[in-house]
């Protein structure tokens, strides 16, 4: 199975994909790591970010798209922008898109950490949340 994850923040999205073949994980190189969005109050640019992201979907043919759960309210809340990209990713017809308990996560993460170093995956810094995530879905 292949996933793309995808953590949320202000006005991007940033993405791993993640591969599991029986035992092994594998991460295939991809072209775009982070999409970013100018306004997120323009439909014409939610309509571009939509459609850049699900054509990177098909292209890499990802089964599913995870998505990093936020906190909606208190001191640590998201911003309302990543809620908005969350809904332009979850209205998709094509792709199954899940969320990933925040709760859930960082307790498995704790005890289930991933059998490499993230700083050997030759992965960009940005990724290793939404790396965290594909891990924990398909280890799940």
């Amino acid at each position: 199975m292949r996933v793309c994850a995808v953590e949320l923040r202000d006005n991007a999205a940033n993405i791993c994909i993640l591969q599991q073949d029986n035992d092994v994980f594998d991460i295939p190189d991809c072209r775009q790591q982070r999409f970013t969005i100018g306004n997120v109050n323009d439909n014409e640019q939610l309509k571009e970010f939509q459609f850049a992201f699900f054509k990177l979907m098909e292209d890499y043919k990802v089964d599913r798209v995870v998505i990093a759960e936020r906190i909606s309210n208190g001191k640590h809340a998201a911003k309302m922008s990543t809620f908005k990209l969350e809904a332009a990713l979850q209205l998709s017809n094509d792709y199954n898109v899940d969320l990933v308990p925040l709760s859930v996560f960082k307790q498995w993460i704790k005890r289930s950490p991933p059998p490499i170093e993230f700083k050997h995956t030759g992965l960009k810094p940005f990724q290793e949340q939404a790396f965290l995530n594909a891990y924990y879905y398909l280890s799940h």
